[in-house]
């Protein structure tokens, strides 16, 4: 496993991974790659702190910063753009990983990236943090609908978020997190906890 920062390249320019793996000389549980807020990037304290519980945990993990932040801009392309990018990072690291069971997920938009995309990847789990349900004061225009993958999906929301709390649905395990926002920067701790717990219970993590 190539370990360090890598680029890869996508029929959307070149995305960034992070590839950082457990100490040690055990083979990792599996690997976990997760992607950034569409305005953000891999340094959001909630993924920092799910990178480093998961590690502590045997878990290699993966941060896929999408080809136009590397490229310097905020505002994110189209959702199919977005999509297209992560499958390419994806089939690289999976050729790379041999065969670890891989979980993707993110944060807010890398989040529904990532359920959008699951199935075809070849996850066998996801990871969300700060899902945006809705955007903010639309309730109408729900995206519950990209939780409906079929694999087992962990949810981190915080109960104050403005885009939303999803609900509870078969497959999917829902946490809330009192007084957390969208950002979920009060207690990263817990969100790396509710991720940990998540992997534990179905073999993904030591």
């Amino acid at each position: 496993m190539r370990t360090g920062t890598q680029t890869i390249e996508t029929d959307r320019g070149p995305a960034r991974v992070d590839l950082t793996v457990p100490g040690g000389r055990a083979v990792p549980a599996s690997l976990l790659v997760l992607g950034h807020g569409a305005g953000g990037s891999v340094d959001a304290p909630d993924l920092t702190a799910v990178r480093d519980g998961a590690l502590a945990a045997g878990v290699a993990v993966a941060l896929v910063t999408q080809p136009y932040r590397v490229a310097g801009r905020r505002t994110p392309p189209p959702a199919g753009h977005l999509d297209e990018a992560w499958r390419a990072v994806l089939a690289v690291l999976m050729g790379q990983t041999g065969r670890l069971p891989v979980i993707v997920g993110g944060r807010s938009s890398g989040a529904r990236v990532a359920c959008r995309t699951a199935a075809e990847v070849g996850a066998v789990g996801i990871v969300t943090l700060a899902f945006p349900l809705h955007p903010p004061g639309k309730p109408d225009r729900s995206r519950a609908g990209e939780l409906a993958t079929g694999l087992p999906t962990l949810v981190v929301n915080g109960d104050r978020d403005p885009f939303g709390v999803p609900g509870a649905a078969l497959g999917v395990e829902l946490v809330v997190l009192g007084g957390e926002r969208h950002d979920l920067r009060k207690a990263p701790s817990a969100v790396a906890g509710a991720v940990v717990a998540f992997l534990r219970a179905h073999g993904w993590a030591r």
